[in-house]
């Protein structure tokens, strides 16, 4: 069976096994199954959290996360400049306002005196994101949010087991927020994960995310436990409005086994972003993300701000060709700055809610350390579950950087 699987690496523990008790349930749904409940407790107890909420992806996660804060319509969330679009549409779908820190030059994450200089009497939340696996300043970002009453949610869907001054990201946060994207350290496909310590926040995202059912409570997700109860005509079974995030049982059992399995895919992560960190380190163009001293990093990729056009006079789209062409598997650029999506300059997002949005607009120059930083970052791949062919891809690359030694800028 493992032959027909494109990349049966991948799946190192009980994936499969999980997937055929699931077939053989009468159940494959979250509403009376038992690898949403399973999946959740083994997720709290790996983090030491009290409660964790399964998601069918991270972006319904932030979303839910956004709701269970107390987040209205017409609040400031304040997130990182450069990130997904994902911490932006949640917080329009809010109904909220994005506002944008800017970011540390060396480390890529929210700069924490930005996010200060940003809070008004509107900011109702801080998004903090851990950028490629490396956790952001959180201390001070906390003592930010302590003094001005806000909440703060960690989106660490590409973070893993990283950690900030010896406490585990998604540890440090009102609530903190994971992905199981294809991608991901952990993934099914698509799918997300909620933690947190709060019982009231637990509840309310587990009844934002399984249709407002009444029943819901922070640390149980299956609504049809007591049938007679549940049949009967005269029961009510709604108390605020949700939405449909629930996670099927598919998508946790696959999840679960990926997590039994974490520390060895985290090592295989790390252990090829060092490899490639090895190859880099005489270059003076590419300069990987900065760790700070007490961090870790988890690596979901390695993050390298190329400064070939300078010092080499090469483009950034010439080396990746080159890179490529010795056999390299190519490298992904950072996402455009959120505000400078067409979605946003060309302002499609006001008919979300005219009333809200309609005076709002952004433009160049908000973020300038963003917006410089963004267009010279390189990702190098690290979903190597094969060490061997993470050292040939990094010998791809040392090619590359010698063929280049010599080339002086135009």
């Amino acid at each position: 069976m493992n032959k027909r699987l494109k990349n049966p690496s991948k799946y190192l523990g009980n994936e499969l096994t999980y997937l055929e008790k699931v077939l053989q349930t009468e159940s494959w749904s979250a509403t009376s199954g038992n690898w949403n409940q399973t999946l959740e407790k083994a997720f709290a107890k790996k983090f030491g959290i009290k409660y964790a909420v399964a998601f069918n992806s991270g972006t319904s996660t932030l979303h839910a996360a956004l709701v269970a804060a107390g987040v209205q319509p017409g609040d400031e969330v304040i997130s990182p400049a450069l990130t997904v679009f994902m911490n932006t549409s949640a917080t329009i779908h809010a109904n909220a306002i994005p506002v944008y820190a800017d970011i540390s030059r060396k480390t890529f994450t929210i700069d924490p005196a930005d996010v200060e200089r940003k809070i008004t009497q509107k900011t109702k939340a801080i998004i903090t994101v851990s950028l490629y696996g490396l956790p952001p300043n959180m201390d001070p970002i906390m003592a930010i949010a302590k003094k001005n009453n806000i909440i703060v949610i960690e989106d660490n869907a590409q973070c893993f087991l990283s950690t900030y001054n010896g406490r585990l990201t998604g540890t440090i946060g009102h609530m903190a927020s994971y992905s199981f994207e294809n991608t991901k350290h952990i993934s099914c496909g698509e799918g997300g994960i909620i933690i947190t310590d709060n019982p009231v926040y637990a509840e309310s995202v587990r009844k934002i995310g399984g249709h407002g059912f009444k029943n819901l409570k922070a640390d149980e997700g299956r609504v049809r436990l007591k049938q007679d109860i549940f049949q009967n005509p005269h029961y009510k079974r709604h108390d605020i409005l949700g939405w449909n995030y629930r996670l099927s049982e598919f998508n946790a059992a696959i999840a679960l086994a990926q997590l039994e399995k974490i520390e060895a895919l985290l090592e295989l992560r790390i252990k090829s972003a060092e490899i490639f960190k090895q190859v880099m380190a005489n270059c003076n163009y590419l300069i990987p993300q900065e760790v700070p001293d007490n961090y870790t990093h988890s690596y979901y990729t390695l993050g390298v701000v190329y400064e070939g056009e300078a010092r080499i006079g090469v483009p950034w789209e010439e080396f990746r060709k080159e890179y490529i062409k010795a056999g390299g598997d190519g490298v992904y650029g950072a996402w455009s700055v959120p505000y400078l999506e067409p979605v946003m300059t060309q302002r499609q997002f006001v008919e979300r809610c005219p009333a809200i949005y309609k005076t709002l607009r952004y433009r160049e120059g908000l973020c300038p350390v963003a917006e410089s930083v963004q267009p010279k970052i390189m990702q190098f791949k690290t979903n190597y579950r094969d060490i061997s062919l993470a050292k040939k891809k990094a010998a791809a690359l040392h090619r590359v950087i010698k063929k280049f030694s010599k080339k002086k800028p135009a």
